[in-house]
């Protein structure tokens, strides 16, 4: 089986944090967000033995090493593909070319989920969906009994509360390779002028496919500045995310927190809701509610609510701050 991850976003609801970084390589309590998305289907569904990467024109060798890595500490070899153009979801899978085959999940790299129990695919296609409250902000599925009968963008009215979470299971994936070349080749386009994966599943819908749903029960969006910082909080609080691997000296911490391997806390009041990522120093300083990226530095800092890149030097600040990699704050040495 393979899985199937488009990344080749430019994130840009996330700068300064994703100039350098592609998004889904961005860390969320120590680990990647695209580590923490293979592992999930890892442990809900196995059996995945290549994984398929749909990066930007611009990545380069490193982002492929380090999602090569990650393959392999799951067993899986990585494979990539490349979308020069972001001309939608659909055209982002079509980039997979032949390898588009088989039993393939497709997962986008833009939320963490999670699963409590394996999912049934026993179908043509699955399609994850969460319930939601104001079900007109997304797209839906509408079902007879256990069945997809349709798919709905943004309903007007209350058609379903079943949203689509962006995560798909097909059995064939050369079968809805040819429905996106379908769209592709006859100029099909939907939302944003776009060619949709929606458009692709929905044909296969039409000529009898049949289609199941499987669900999650948590959706956590890691695509905004506000949204990483939420999410991070909420990882923070589960089981096994609340560490301290690093070195804490003559320091408070208030769990939860994350102190990464190879990063120094010293003479300073860690927390709660902080994560200090691996070789990070925070030193005479009160971090809270804050994410710092690794190797950045914090000293005679009062931190709340913060976002601070990797290699960043914090210096004589007191209060909020959103800075990229490599920035400095502070009085000059």
């Amino acid at each position: 089986m393979k899985l199937i991850v488009p990344m080749a976003g430019r994130g840009t609801r996330l700068r300064p944090h994703t100039h350098v970084t592609p998004k889904p390589l961005l860390p969320v309590v120590g680990r990647t967000m695209v580590e923490r998305i293979v592992e999930t289907f890892d442990q809900s569904i196995g059996g995945f033995d290549e994984a398929v990467f749909i990066l930007g024109p611009d990545f380069g060798d490193e982002v492929r090493r380090q999602l090569t890595e990650i393959c392999e500490r799951f067993g899986m070899t990585a494979s990539f593909g490349v979308q020069d153009r972001a001309l939608g979801t659909a055209h982002a899978i079509a980039q997979a070319g032949d390898r588009l085959d088989g039993e393939c999940v497709l997962v986008f790299a833009d939320t963490l989920f999670v699963m409590d129990k394996t999912p049934d695919l026993d179908a043509d296609a699955v399609v994850w969906v969460m319930e939601v409250e104001d079900p007109s902000r997304f797209g839906v599925v509408v079902k007879d009994a256990d069945r997809i009968t349709d798919f709905v963008e943004k309903p007007d009215t209350p058609i379903s509360n079943e949203a689509i979470v962006g995560i798909y299971y097909v059995k064939q994936g050369e079968r809805l390779g040819r429905e996106i070349a379908y769209l592709m080749d006859n100029g099909v386009t939907g939302k944003g002028d776009e060619f949709q994966l929606t458009d692709a599943l929905d044909r296969m819908l039409k000529d009898g496919a049949t289609f199941k749903t499987a669900r999650v029960t948590e959706w956590l969006d890691c695509g905004t500045i506000p949204a990483i910082k939420e999410t991070s909080q909420i990882v923070l609080g589960k089981d096994g995310e609340n560490r301290k691997d690093g070195a804490v000296e003559n320091s408070q911490i208030i769990e939860p927190v994350f102190i990464g391997e190879g990063a120094t806390v010293r003479d300073s009041v860690v927390g709660p809701y902080a994560a200090i990522h691996g070789g990070a120093t925070v030193v005479e300083s009160a971090v809270r509610n804050t994410i710092v990226f690794g190797d950045a530095s914090i000293d005679s800092s009062a931190l709340d609510d913060s976002l601070v890149g990797h290699h960043a030097d914090v210096r004589g600040f007191a209060g909020t701050l959103n800075i990229g990699d490599h920035a400095t704050v502070g009085p000059e040495e």
